[in-house]
């Protein structure tokens, strides 16, 4: 903030300027206004605050992933969120390889589709697992066979029906696969001038590493896109009340099926007598009829209780608790 001036400084400034003294064009600013060039055929439709909350909803999808994936391949398997960036559709489709997995997914009840691009070495990797092999890529690529990729579309489907979750604090989506295509010039879902929005993710398999890109059309996100916000994000999160949640997790607890067993008694005896026992011998226990018997609950002994019967089964009456682990 500029000096403040004082009146007799004003005046005195005043009486400069009447008698030409000063010029006031020599206070004019000459500096020319910056002008931002604007590309009206790249139109930027996604702005850093819908990135960055894309960012979040795929951070989220990668735990998934991580979570999810290793039941299928037997193996870690890691995803790391790199960045997200807007681009044209067609730049997405020219940096494409060949062969390429890409998954056209229907996004309803958003209108329009979405891609997920799946690197061919971790195509290659995840049929080999899926067969029982080590996890190792091709040294040279080449095109996937109909039973890879029918091998290839179970994955696919997983990561598809992955999508829902995520997504649910913005919008309530049903993901579908609707077919895999190894060629990107017919995965035409939008026009090449056309706006997207690319989540790129590493994702590593054992030691095979290779990337996965999500590809979202401005088209399919207008309707949402205003949701695409931190600030929508987070206030649209469900508080819970720290007490329901307690009793939740007690009721579900309390339904938890748990082993429980009274040992009557042990008894030490030789290999040779034990393969030797007859029907009617007799061994003896380290306890008595009138002890009491150990009761575990898992492996923790729980209880005390006395050996009787109830109808027609054997049973056993607690007698006491054991408070110590």
């Amino acid at each position: 903030m500029g000096d403040v001036l004082s009146q007799n400084e004003i005046d005195n400034l005043l009486k400069a300027l009447s008698s030409g003294e000063l010029d006031a064009d020599e206070f004019k600013g000459n500096g020319e206004k910056q002008v931002k060039n604007y590309d009206f055929a790249r139109p930027s439709k996604f702005s850093k605050e819908h990135l960055r909350t894309l960012e979040i909803i795929f951070e989220h999808y990668g735990r998934l992933l991580s979570t999810n994936l290793p039941a299928y391949f037997r193996k870690n398997v890691q995803v790391e969120v790199m960045n997200s960036e807007a681009v044209a559709y067609s730049e997405f489709t020219n940096a494409l390889s060949n062969p390429v997995l890409l998954g056209i997914v229907d996004f309803s009840p958003l209108e329009g589709n979405i891609i997920i691009e799946i690197a061919d070495n971790l195509g290659y990797t995840m049929v080999d697992r899926m067969l029982g092999g080590s996890g190792l890529p091709l040294e040279k690529p080449r095109d996937f066979t109909e039973i890879e990729l029918i091998i290839i579309e179970r994955i696919f489907n997983v990561c598809t029906n992955l999508l829902n979750e995520p997504w649910s604090n913005v919008i309530h989506v049903e993901p579908r696969l609707i077919r895999i295509e190894t060629n990107s010039q017919f995965a035409q879902i939008i026009a090449p001038s056309e706006m997207t929005s690319i989540v790129t993710m590493n994702i590593k398999i054992g030691n095979v590493e290779g990337m996965m890109n999500v590809c979202l059309p401005y088209a399919c996100l207008e309707s949402v896109i205003d949701k695409l916000n931190t600030k929508y994000w987070f206030s649209t999160m469900q508080i819970k009340d720290d007490e329901t949640y307690k009793d939740l997790i007690e009721v579900a607890i309390a339904k938890a099926k748990i082993p429980i067993k009274a040992v009557l008694g042990k008894s030490v005896i030789s290999v040779n007598d034990f393969l030797g026992l007859q029907i009617g011998d007799i061994i003896k226990l380290n306890t008595k009829v009138e002890d009491e018997l150990n009761i575990y609950v898992g492996n923790i002994n729980k209880f005390k209780a006395l050996p009787g019967a109830a109808s027609d089964s054997y049973a056993v009456r607690v007698s006491s608790i054991i408070r110590e682990e």
